[in-house]
């Protein structure tokens, strides 16, 4: 895929994004999983790579919080969740590996980076683990959609198809 390629999906993942990561979500209990953004995470890391998925990640965080619908947590989960899943892929070429590295990075690391925004910048008072069954639950269920998704693609031959025309 050319550059200009890569720049223009990843601009529309950025207005998906942001468009939708705050209005679909899923009830589950007391949580309600918003798992948009980590739908869009694992498409990008795996269709554009790591560099592209974290900067997707930043700009959809970015846009969210300038327009009040979004969380300063956004920040730390997005980004390590986008790299984890962009980095593990382009390692194994397994679909499955940006599925775990989705979850891993938004679901633990991306919570327990968010434990001291929360202590610090917040001035609240939240247990370190205290992120982590939201964050998890949410990452799971959007980085299932999207491992889906591209089961589907990859099936069809969407990706080769996509990559020889670059």
């Amino acid at each position: 895929m050319r550059k200009t390629q890569k720049l223009t999906l990843t601009a529309m993942f950025v207005a998906l994004g942001t468009l939708t990561s705050h209005t679909f979500y899923i009830p589950l209990g007391i949580v309600k999983a918003f798992p948009i953004q980590h739908v869009i995470n694992v498409l990008s890391a795996v269709l554009l790579g790591p560099f592209y998925a974290v900067a997707q990640a930043f700009c959809v965080s970015l846009m969210r919080n300038m327009m009040g619908t979004g969380s300063i947590f956004a920040f730390p989960g997005s980004m390590l969740g986008a790299l984890l899943a962009g980095v593990l892929f382009a390692k194994t070429k397994k679909t499955g590996m940006a599925f775990a590295g989705e979850v891993v990075g938004t679901g633990i690391l991306g919570a327990i980076a968010g434990y001291p925004i929360a202590a610090l910048f917040i001035g609240q008072e939240a247990s370190l683990f205290g992120f982590i069954p939201a964050f998890i639950t949410s990452s799971l269920i959007g980085s299932g959609i999207a491992f889906v998704l591209l089961k589907v693609f990859q099936r069809n031959r969407v990706i080769e198809r996509a990559s020889a025309k670059g």
